[in-house]
């Protein structure tokens, strides 16, 4: 659901490992450093009728998602599915080397730039041949996050979600508090709730990617979309007055995000807004997994994240889209295509939806009656939307997020003052990085 993990070249304690994702973990094998083999293949696809896949999806809700998927394929066509599921963390932090060795048939993946990278670097094979199947289920701005750069399909997208700001109905509807749609009302608003003895924003960032949504939304609310492309792409300076902007705006409201956040789980701080301590979250609309009883799930509701600059409005949508891979030499491509096939078909969907209710559809074509209302607004959200972004993680260059923006991260959220050698150490290590190919 989500990109993880935090790395560094400062390398705070948490985030040694993770200097091994992305990009990095090539150089780093080269340097001797040794990987964990987490992510070997499970090496069980010689078996034509049998088709090995890599799977991120290791919390509880998708975990079981996918193997009613995978049993349903299997019911299908007679071909077993052979999960090798590891820790999400982990999965991350070892995707290069683990496409480089000898990675399942097929793999849990992400769409766009994070796609492209591994396809570039034909560490995943096309899959032209399923979309010629699978076309016809999805609209063009899917297909278009499923191409490399060469024009070739390497992506089969399942589902997609947006990020927002969550709340609890009635905790609003106590309070009299009302949505905030623009920056000064939602400082209003933070405000009001420390009054009134509730943690404004629940925030944690242990696995060190929560934050860099956070810059995300401040950033193409303040700079706009084509500004946020640019500085991902490596293009604009971390220097720039545009950035200094954005973490102005942060600092004005990080006194209101939960204390610790560097030592607390995504999943704990969701708790706080569970139990109603809590007044907002920013995060996906999975945030909705850890709502598991029903009563507090329909009590769940979101808004966009406020206006900062008129001339943008609330135009940009951050919406990342997970799906599957082929891995660049499958031990049974026939039935790793027909798994794949399957997958980009509205009926896995279906499956999926009806497990994970905190998700849509990528699909045009699946059955959106059972949608609950927090599934219908997502879908309004990210269709309504004049733009849409990935992720900085997914947006970027994964070894300048993992190893540089993650900890640059942390260390903001540590200690906001030093905002301003944070970003000339981002902006020296960007321009290394960038010029490396």
């Amino acid at each position: 659901m989500h990109d993880l993990s935090p790395s560094g070249l400062s390398l705070p304690a948490a985030s040694r490992r993770s200097v091994l994702r992305g990009i990095g973990g090539a150089a780093l094998i080269g340097a001797g450093i040794p990987l964990l083999s987490a992510c070997g293949g499970s090496g069980a696809a010689a078996d034509p009728k049998t088709v090995s896949l890599g799977s991120n999806s290791s919390d509880a809700v998708p975990k079981k998602a996918f193997a009613e998927i995978y049993a349903a394929f299997t019911k299908k066509s007679g071909i077993k599915v052979d999960v090798n599921t590891k820790d999400h963390n982990t999965f991350q932090e070892q995707i290069n080397s683990y496409l480089q060795g000898t990675p399942d048939d097929v793999f849990t993946w992400f769409a766009g730039y994070r796609m492209q990278f591994f396809a570039s670097k034909k560490l995943a094979s096309p899959i032209d041949d399923v979309w010629q199947k699978i076309g016809g289920n999805f609209p063009d701005a899917m297909k278009k996050l499923s191409k490399g750069e060469d024009g070739k399909y390497y992506f089969v997208p399942l589902y997609t979600y947006p990020w927002a700001v969550f709340y609890r109905k009635s905790v609003f509807a106590q309070h009299g508090y009302k949505v905030p749609t623009t920056w000064d009302d939602f400082v209003a608003l933070c405000k009001r709730m420390q009054k009134d003895g509730l943690v404004p924003i629940a925030f944690g960032d242990k696995d060190a990617w929560p934050a860099m949504g956070t810059f995300d939304q401040i950033n193409f609310r303040t700079n706009g979309y084509d500004f946020h492309v640019e500085l991902m792409a490596g293009k604009a300076s971390w220097t720039d007055p545009k950035v200094r902007k954005v973490f102005d705006h942060w600092t004005e409201i990080l006194p209101y995000h939960q204390d610790g956040a560097v030592g607390r789980t995504w999943q704990d701080a969701a708790q706080t807004l569970v139990a109603k301590k809590a007044g907002m979250y920013l995060l996906g609309t999975f945030v909705g997994q850890q709502f598991t009883n029903k009563a507090d799930l329909d009590d769940l509701d979101f808004f966009a994240f406020p206006e900062i600059d008129p001339q943008f409005g609330q135009d940009t949508v951050e919406a990342p889209t997970d799906g599957f891979m082929l891995s660049k030499a499958p031990k049974n491509r026939d039935g790793a295509t027909k798994l794949l096939e399957y997958l980009g078909a509205p009926e896995a969907e279906q499956i999926y939806l009806k497990a994970d209710s905190s998700v849509v559809a990528a699909s045009t074509k699946a059955d959106t009656a059972s949608y609950t209302a927090l599934q219908k607004k997502s879908f309004e959200m990210i269709s309504s939307a004049k733009s849409l972004t990935q992720f900085m993680d997914r947006d970027s260059r994964p070894d300048f997020t993992s190893t540089v923006m993650q900890p640059a991260l942390q260390n903001f959220v540590r200690n906001p003052k030093n905002v301003d050698s944070i970003l000339s150490s981002i902006e020296r290590q960007k321009k290394t990085i960038f010029a490396s190919s």
